[in-house]
């Protein structure tokens, strides 16, 4: 596997190279020709869509099939706050990864679903997402491997 990783001023590439056959050499040169705003970009949103709520808020409107109400989704988000879920809403809407429908009815009725953009993001990770969940074994063997010759 081949890992890209440029220093934040965008002065240094580092390429650590592991044999596995499924890579093609070519795979990370996207890494050479992003310039130092790209990398910059890039990152911020792996690390919003990584946080603790997008990916779930995205799994649950995906399984949803349909438009969810701000409500159905706090009811099957479990353990987030109405605060957080209004936050992270508002996340997902500004990346162009869910659309916020309001309608003019009183009481108002919003509705949230995936985008096109979105539900190809909740493609992406889940190969990530699955390959995790085969490995959990081997990163808890590795931790406790690792909490043994600390004597812990």
């Amino acid at each position: 596997m081949v890992y890209c990783i440029r220093s934040k001023e965008g002065t240094q590439t580092i390429h650590t190279h592991l044999e596995v056959t499924d890579l093609t050499s070519d795979m990370f040169d996207f890494c050479s020709t992003m310039t130092d705003e790209q990398d910059g970009r890039a990152r911020e949103l792996i690390e919003r869509a990584a946080a603790k709520w997008p990916l779930r808020i995205l799994h649950v409107l995906s399984d949803a099939g349909a438009p969810l109400r701000f409500s159905r989704l706090m009811e099957r988000v479990e353990g987030i706050s109405q605060k957080v879920l209004t936050q992270t809403l508002r996340t997902l809407e500004r990346d162009g990864l869910i659309i916020r429908t309001l309608y003019p009815e009183v009481p108002p009725r919003v509705e949230y679903e995936l985008t096109p953009l979105g539900r190809d993001l909740l493609m992406q990770v889940a190969a990530l997402w699955r390959w995790i969940v085969e490995h959990l074994d081997d990163f808890d063997a590795r931790k406790a491997v690792k909490l043994t010759a600390a004597g812990v």
